[in-house]
């Protein structure tokens, strides 16, 4: 027993969890990499599968593949249901699994803020099958539409998208329907494109909130060039899959309404024996360990933390992988037997959205200028494309964005759930 090596158990398979198990496959250790998945997915263009850029197999990669070489890695592939900490065991829906040390990077989900009309007919943007349901509805309206030749209120209805939410994914979601709307346009001989609309509705008087004002009203005035309808300072109440109703009284027919407006860390956080915030969030300490444990450790989407910072950090990935670098060496020194932990502390290295085909917007920061339209969007196009898994995808993604770019050719538009 004195020999067995410490066991490392993580819990999701994102930018994080990926990162973390990469570092320990290097250490004597026992990793166990538990998701509910077979694969790490690329959820920063999940956008382009649900408007046909991208396919499935190009955003998403094998998790066993990342490890084939690692002895030392093992995939449980299962869901995670809670935690023991007593026991020292993750709770899932195959069993339970010991822990020597246990590192929760879970993710987060929609956050549909307790309006159950809104989440039961609304579409979220957080998983691959949601951007496949995306995809399959957004091409069906029109096939439907194109039937009703007769009935002009139930072809608006049809052909009126609406994304909820003026963070990086409504923006980008928006901006990609619109596009994917133009390449309709050229096939559908016999539908009124006057008919169609898209519209933007963010609750708070401006889009991107972590970018310079100037960067906001750029996006704004891209949108709408698209033909987006951007509507600011405005919220959503209700929705029952036919009408959406804002607080002002105001109501929107359409059988279209995609959610980006927040998020919350998955469920089964509240159920791991520590604090969480109002988001489900498990609370964390300089050291990115729960609360009240020196074993279980906390990061990215799933964990709080809030220290020396106004708000706690963003949910996004760069987050999730530095703090995974500190989580791993904080373990380390454990094993060792030492005391003296490293203190996370976040750099940021700025936010950057793509508004469509040859536009975005990068924010400045220490490391890089602030840009707009095509030299933002190549810059876009670079870092995502560097963050890809596996050359296969690095090459067929780089052909497909240059083919759109050049072209606008979208032959994703296929519609796979069709019942038999």
């Amino acid at each position: 027993m004195a020999d067995k090596k410490p066991r490392i158990v993580i819990v999701g398979a994102g930018f994080g969890g990926v990162k973390l198990a990469k570092l320990f496959a290097k250490d004597d250790v026992e990793v166990m990499l538990v998701d509910r998945h077979n694969f790490h997915l690329f959820q920063p263009l999940l956008y382009q599968v649900s408007t046909a850029v991208l396919s499935t197999d190009e955003i998403a990669y094998p998790i066993r593949t990342f490890f084939r070489k690692n002895k030392n890695v093992e995939f449980f592939m299962a869901k995670a249901q809670g935690v023991d900490q007593q026991r020292k065991v993750l709770l899932t829906n195959h069993g339970e699994i010991a822990y020597d040390y246990l590192i929760l990077a879970a993710g987060a989900t929609t956050n549909f803020f307790g309006m159950e009309n809104v989440e039961k007919n609304s579409y979220g943007m957080k998983t691959l099958q949601e951007a496949i349901h995306i995809r399959n509805h957004v091409i069906h309206m029109f096939e439907r539409a194109n039937k009703h030749e007769d009935n002009e209120e139930v072809r608006r209805r049809m052909l009126s998208f609406v994304v909820v939410g003026g963070g990086p994914t409504g923006i980008e979601e928006a901006g990609a329907i619109s596009e994917l709307i133009g390449i309709q346009k050229k096939e559908y001989h016999n539908l009124d494109f006057n008919e169609v609309s898209v519209t933007l509705i963010e609750a708070t008087d401006s889009v991107l909130p972590m970018m310079a004002p100037n960067l906001r009203d750029y996006t704004v005035k891209v949108l709408r060039r698209k033909g987006v309808n951007v509507m600011l300072n405005t919220q959503v109440v209700d929705y029952d899959g036919k009408t959406l109703k804002l607080k002002d009284g105001r109501e929107i027919p359409t059988q279209t309404v995609i959610w980006a407006a927040g998020v919350k860390a998955v469920p089964f956080i509240a159920n791991c024996g520590s604090e969480v915030d109002r988001a489900g969030r498990v609370i964390v300490n300089e050291k990115l360990q729960v609360d009240g444990a020196t074993d279980v450790f906390a990061i990215g989407d799933c964990a709080h933390f809030q220290h020396g910072t106004e708000r706690p950090l963003p949910t996004v990935a760069p987050v999730a992988t530095q703090q995974a670098q500190v989580a791993h060496d904080n373990i380390m020194k454990l094993i060792r037997g030492e005391q003296d932990l490293a203190t996370f502390q976040y750099k940021d290295l700025g936010a950057m959205a793509t508004i469509g085909r040859g536009e975005a917007v990068v924010n400045k920061t220490s490391v890089n200028p602030q840009m707009t339209g095509f030299i933002a969007w190549c810059a876009w196009m670079f870092v995502h494309l560097i963050r890809l898994a596996g050359a296969h995808t690095n090459l067929t993604v780089a052909i497909k964005w240059t083919w759109n770019l050049l072209s606008g050719t979208r032959l994703g538009r296929i519609i796979t759930n069709i019942q038999l």
